[in-house]
């Protein structure tokens, strides 16, 4: 991961934004949990998770370790998430295989590599 910082503790921040189908308005309310994961060869790893804010958008922050260790064969991360509603699943994303995190990436002087996966539209 040296790709990404000079320093290997540095945060990695994803964020994920949602619409509401139909109203194309954010999707809020406190009812609503995003869980980030990255599929590897022999299991799944689970980033993080968030609430939505105002804008409908999720912020989830880890160590970029978590996909780097010594024993993980993987390069680059196979990420996807999980949308839901009072721990019902109500949308699940495809898994970003071999996510080239470099072309999607913006420094946060102070915080970390920002890494934005796009706006997704749902049911609300």
């Amino acid at each position: 991961m040296s790709k990404y910082s000079l320093n290997p503790n540095m945060e990695l921040e994803v964020i994920i934004r949602f619409i509401t189908k139909g109203i194309d308005a954010p999707l809020t309310g406190k009812d609503y949990r995003v869980r980030l994961y990255d599929k590897d060869f022999v299991g799944v790893d689970y980033l993080g998770e968030s609430s939505l804010d105002s804008n409908g958008a999720a912020l989830i922050r880890f160590s970029q370790r978590a996909f780097g260790e010594w024993n993980n064969l993987e390069q680059q991360p196979d990420l996807y998430f999980i949308l839901f509603r009072n721990e019902t699943e109500i949308f699940r994303s495809i898994v970003m295989q071999d996510l080239d995190l470099t072309t999607l990436e913006q420094f946060k002087m102070g915080e970390g590599e920002v890494i934005d996966l796009g706006t997704f539209l749902v049911e609300g």
